[in-house]
């Protein structure tokens, strides 16, 4: 458990002003890591940045995630604003930085929340240490093996070099993304430049490393599944073209302590469906998490 010394630390700033997260830098292990942090509670949790967005990703949810948690908002390295190490540019090495992220923010048994490129570093830091994390919410993520993605995503992981994309201009390749896929969310103007100035320079193709790991490192979790026993909700957009249900499914079969829900989305359901999002994180940390039956589906639910 933290001690008290923890509520005070300097280092902490108010995440809410106006309706808008602030954020702030960290170095840990070496690396400028931005982050956005609510206040103190018994409860904890860590907030992984999906992409090609950033932990602005969150606003839409912020204030009801933070009610009664305490919660980090992260961008992981080579994503949104943190500083880049090619070495943690896939799933199973980011799992292990995930890990230290709660050491280093003194997260004593924290829920996890990683939708998109969350989900395959969540799974690995469950799996690599049994009990460290309470629970995970993921989704939206590459899963399933042999893989199951569409669109953008799909090119993206398949491409045969990556010299088309470095000549191009990576803002015109995330705005497409965020113009493609968001149907509902209308992104205010200074989260669309966040994410857009996320990916300058060389920053979108390198991040697409991450990706691109995916048909080595998915075998790998897949074996890895049945044996975590970590409490995880996965939720999928039904209308998901770069990541379909099927990927939720993959995970719901074989995880042995797990629920899904698949809400009236696409692929970004914590902007597109925030207000169900909200509803299915808090409930699920309010205590669902702890009565998981392996083999129920709310899928229908919605």
């Amino acid at each position: 458990m933290r001690t008290a010394a923890r509520a005070t630390d300097t280092r902490r700033v108010s995440t809410w002003l106006n309706g808008t997260i602030q954020t702030r830098f960290r170095t840990i292990d070496g690396l400028s890591i931005r982050f956005a942090e609510s206040e103190d509670r018994d409860d904890h949790a860590l907030l992984l940045s999906p992409w090609p967005e950033s932990l602005y990703a969150f606003e839409p949810t912020w204030l009801r995630l933070a009610e009664h948690t305490h919660v980090v908002a992260i961008d992981l390295p080579g994503f949104g604003h943190s500083q880049r190490s090619d070495e943690l540019l896939t799933p199973r090495a980011m799992g292990e930085f995930v890990i230290r992220l709660a050491d280093a923010f003194e997260l004593d048994n924290p829920h996890v929340v990683g939708p998109d490129i969350g989900t395959g570093a969540s799974l690995f830091a469950a799996a690599g240490h049994p009990g460290r994390l309470r629970s995970l919410v993921l989704g939206s993520g590459g899963a399933a093996f042999p893989l199951q993605l569409g669109g953008a995503l799909k090119d993206w992981v398949e491409a045969s070099d990556l010299n088309g994309y470095r000549s191009a201009d990576p803002r015109q390749i995330v705005a497409a993304a965020l113009t493609a896929d968001i149907e509902r969310y209308a992104l205010p103007d200074h989260v669309r430049e966040d994410y857009l100035s996320s990916y300058e320079g060389d920053r979108f193709v390198e991040s697409m490393r991450y990706v691109r790991s995916y048909p080595t490192e998915l075998p790998v979790l897949r074996d890895l599944l049945p044996e975590i026993q970590t409490p995880v909700q996965i939720i999928a957009g039904a209308r998901d073209p770069a990541v379909p249900p099927v990927n939720a499914e993959f995970l719901h079969e074989r995880l042995p302590n797990s629920e899904l829900d698949i809400i009236d989305t696409g692929h970004f359901t914590w902007e597109d469906g925030a207000d169900e999002y909200a509803v299915l994180v808090t409930s699920w940390w309010a205590g669902r998490y702890a009565l998981t039956n392996t083999r129920e589906s709310h899928a229908d639910d919605g």
